[in-house]
């Protein structure tokens, strides 16, 4: 059993993600994007996928419900890593630092399945994980507490001795439900006192 682990989410924590980073290069006007990302592509439609339901199935029904939009709507399915634009600032570098400590790092991210099979491949900071568990790929997403307990399954994991740390109030509720401790992510300074409070890291 891995005794010491920290547990990662990826959007807002890792990586910036927001659907407008992509939306605003297709639709000039700002009030035109807003709406369209409050009616048309919007992030709850787009957890649909992250809760496992294939583009296929998604991206046919909302073109015949938005005729007038289907390009824009075929956007989000074939340039979807265009909404995210980069890593969070310093987050990566914590990441490094924890992998050269020997800590051994997870991750559980609400994310789609075809998605994630397109995003995974351009970022080898994820070649430092022991493993990840992707919410569109088991179709469970957070904060079902069986998603965190499929992770500690999975890998072995002791709860006692985990972090895990996610941007949204719930997902930490859901892991702390399972007896894993929770960090809320708003900058990786303060996540890196929490590293060094909790001694997964050594300052110096």
């Amino acid at each position: 059993m891995i005794r010491q682990s920290v547990i990662f989410d990826v959007g807002r924590v890792l990586f910036d993600w927001d659907l407008r980073y992509l939306f605003a290069k297709l639709i000039a006007e700002k009030d035109e994007l807003e709406w369209f990302v409050t009616n048309v592509v919007t992030p709850g439609w787009h957890f649909q996928h992250d809760a496992g339901r294939p583009l296929a199935e998604m991206v046919p029904e909302r073109k015949a419900e938005f005729p007038d939009h289907a390009p824009l709507i075929d956007a989000y399915a074939t340039r979807f890593n265009e909404t995210i634009p980069g890593p969070m600032p310093g987050s990566l570098e914590l990441v490094e630092r924890l992998d050269a400590a020997g800590v051994p790092l997870f991750a559980i991210t609400n994310f789609g399945h075809e998605f994630w099979e397109a995003f995974r491949p351009t970022q080898p900071v994820f070649d430092r994980f022991q493993g990840i568990i992707v919410s569109g790929t088991e179709k469970l997403l957070k904060p079902d507490p069986a998603i965190y307990r499929l992770a500690i399954e999975r890998f072995g994991i002791d709860p006692a001795g985990a972090l895990f740390i996610d941007d949204v109030t719930k997902n930490i509720e859901g892991a702390e439900s399972v007896g894993i401790a929770g960090h809320q992510f708003r900058d990786a300074a303060t996540l890196e006192t929490e590293l060094l409070t909790r001694g997964y890291l050594v300052a110096g």
